[in-house]
């Protein structure tokens, strides 16, 4: 080795290290460190040890958390009589007027599912640590005014549900970390809009305007910050949680 080489080799590498703190966290460290405070900012502890009760379209919810234990109801009225589904961490199962009813694989798939669905988005962001999820870093941006960190989530086949190919884009607020606003892609785009968020017993719930994006149906899911702001996009729904309860064992 010549002295030119040796005196070269320090440089190289400090102009390494140098341009890997430019650069400064990857994409995941950076999300990750996001959606934590996001977690601790709607209710943090509390989640894993909390009994959540509510209405929503007609049918009635219980969630209880034991830390990774779960175990979801949904009881509501209908043609076949009084239906009450349950799901946890190793089965799901439906009871008609108190009985067990035989259920399809289909069917089991489809109402596990949409059980599922409504505990997530109710207890959001606390989902979004699960195993399966996969979290990418996308920025910081503005909407009405406010600023925001934008973080990309998708999930893993294995324990990544049904519709593990979806991706989420959630919008944190830069200083409070409350999850303001998301957009999702199932069976079509979606962004929400939260409102009436309020805080019941520590942990902190909203209800969402629902929009679609009928003018650019293929526009990336990570774009319709921009079409929200453009108002390119139409109001689909209101999604509203009722009578919500929170207790602790």
């Amino acid at each position: 080795m010549n002295a030119f080489t040796r005196n070269c080799r320090p440089l190289v590498l400090l102009t390494t290290l140098l341009v890997a703190c430019d650069r400064g966290p990857d994409p995941q460290t950076q999300a990750q460190a996001v959606v934590d405070e996001a977690i601790r900012a709607h209710g943090g502890e509390l989640y894993q040890r909390a009994t959540v009760v509510f209405d929503f379209r007609d049918k009635h919810y219980r969630l209880r958390r034991n830390n990774a234990q779960f175990s979801y109801e949904r009881t509501f009225h209908d043609s076949t009589g009084q239906v009450r589904d349950v799901l946890d961490n190793e089965t799901f199962f439906r009871e008609i007027n108190g009985r067990k009813a035989t259920l399809t694989e289909k069917q089991t798939r489809s109402f596990r599912a949409s059980l599922n669905s409504v505990a997530y988005f109710a207890l959001l962001p606390y989902g979004l640590n699960d195993a399966a999820v996969r979290k990418r870093y996308l920025g910081v941006t503005t909407l009405e005014g406010e600023p925001y960190r934008k973080v990309q989530i998708t999930f893993g086949a294995e324990g990544g549900g049904t519709d593990y190919t979806d991706t989420f884009v959630y919008w944190i607020h830069r200083r409070r970390y409350t999850v303001d606003y998301l957009a999702y892609t199932n069976e079509g785009l979606r962004f929400r809009q939260a409102v009436n968020s309020r805080v019941v017993n520590g942990i902190r719930f909203s209800d969402y305007v629902n929009y679609e994006s009928p003018t650019h149906p293929k526009a990336p899911v990570t774009a319709l910050d921009s079409l929200f702001t453009a108002g390119k996009l139409r109001k689909l729904s209101d999604i509203v949680t009722e009578n919500i309860r929170v207790n602790y064992p």
